[in-house]
């Protein structure tokens, strides 16, 4: 216990003048958000809130890029709202919101900057071009930033439809596309820099660029970008914790497999000399469904007992339900293999893109093939 305690001074006592700076202005806008729009929140929604400032706060002690991500997207987040003056005519008026800080359009660029980092990354793993990998490096960090803005900004435009219509924008297959494109680039650049490589970049990116593209097709096809307002089963507080959980688990999921598939190329004498060690690799791949497992049991958890309030039960077998628990009994078995059996090589790398598949029939296939309770998140 003494040694613990050690530790965690010795932690503290390492924080610089910076690290407090950044941690009291997180608490002070948890603070503000809590004064200004307490009256549009419930305890639950609260509690949330004031759960979140410390995660941030620790979360940019350890991962020092958070520092500026947060202020700087919380700072452009505030200029689209001003800019509204409370009318969403605005967006179609005012140059800032029409061009780059409106919801749609922040996240449009943030689909252009994406896409971009993805040609930069691949030219520079080609080329071998350091220039061009830190360049798609930046451009992936743009991207999230204005998805982030964008996100933040549509969740204030979801209040100026009405206070009954305001959500926090996760809702449906639009929003969450956005959700999965950003965690997925972020737990990618974390990784990037923990390993000091990028020549990873060139095969997460190409995951979160199908992303894009669908989440393009999807805005033109299906009119997706337009705000709408709550299904009864979705006009809960556990909205917002299970969804970002379980998207934490895709999209970690995600790189792990896209980072197999490096490990498979390598392993096949393919681009040998221009990927990281098959050692990294493997270990990327590890920590990433280490993370994405741990985050989706616990969205499963929690999903069952959001299902219990809403459906009166905690588990129905309903499709979405059944294929959710196929992908967590898969990755299961993976890393309990690798534990215990010290699974490593060609069979984990193909089993992580295996897994791939899995999950993607669960996110999207059952969206579009199969109806049940969750028939809401139809495309």
């Amino acid at each position: 216990m003494k040694a613990n305690n050690s530790m965690a001074q010795t932690w503290f006592a390492q924080r610089d003048l910076y690290d407090w700076v950044y941690a009291s202005a997180i608490f002070a806008g948890a603070m503000f958000a809590l004064l200004r729009f307490g009256a549009y929140m419930d305890g639950y929604e609260k509690a949330i809130l004031l759960c979140a400032a410390p995660s941030f706060a620790w979360l940019g002690w350890v991962w020092r890029p958070m520092r500026w991500l947060f202020p700087l997207t919380a700072a452009l987040a505030l200029i689209g709202i001003f800019q509204y003056g409370g009318t969403l005519e605005a967006a179609k008026q005012r140059f800032l919101l029409k061009w780059f800080l409106s919801s749609q359009s922040a996240i449009l660029w943030m689909a252009v900057l994406f896409c971009l980092s993805t040609v930069f990354y691949w030219i520079g793993l080609l080329g071998r071009s350091e220039s061009a990998q830190a360049i798609g490096a930046r451009l992936c960090w743009g991207a999230v930033v204005l998805g982030v803005t964008g996100m933040l900004v549509r969740w204030y435009e979801s209040y100026l439809l009405g206070s009954d219509v305001g959500h926090i924008p996760i809702s449906n297959l639009y929003e969450v596309f956005i959700l999965f494109a950003l965690i997925t680039a972020m737990f990618y650049l974390h990784y990037e820099s923990y390993y000091q490589t990028r020549q990873m970049g060139a095969f997460v990116l190409l995951i979160i660029a199908a992303a894009v593209g669908f989440l393009l097709w999807y805005t033109v096809a299906r009119d997706a970008a337009e705000i709408q307002p709550l299904v009864p089963a979705l006009q809960s507080w556990w909205m917002k914790i299970h969804v970002p959980a379980n998207f934490i688990g895709y999209g970690t999921f995600a790189l792990a497999a896209m980072v197999a598939c490096a490990w498979l190329l390598k392993n096949a004498g393919i681009l040998a000399d221009r990927l990281p060690p098959l050692e990294v690799l493997d270990d990327v791949m590890y920590k990433a469904i280490s993370v994405g497992f741990a985050f989706f049991t616990i969205a499963t958890i929690l999903g069952a007992l959001w299902a219990a309030e809403a459906w009166g039960g905690y588990w129905s077998w309903d499709p979405k339900e059944t294929w959710a628990l196929i992908v967590w009994l898969n990755y299961a078995a993976w890393l309990h293999l690798r534990l215990v059996g010290g699974l490593r090589g060609k069979l984990a790398a193909w089993w992580a893109v295996i897994g791939l598949l899995v999950t993607t029939f669960a996110f999207l296939g059952v969206n579009m093939f199969l109806s049940g309770l969750h028939s809401y998140g139809k495309l």
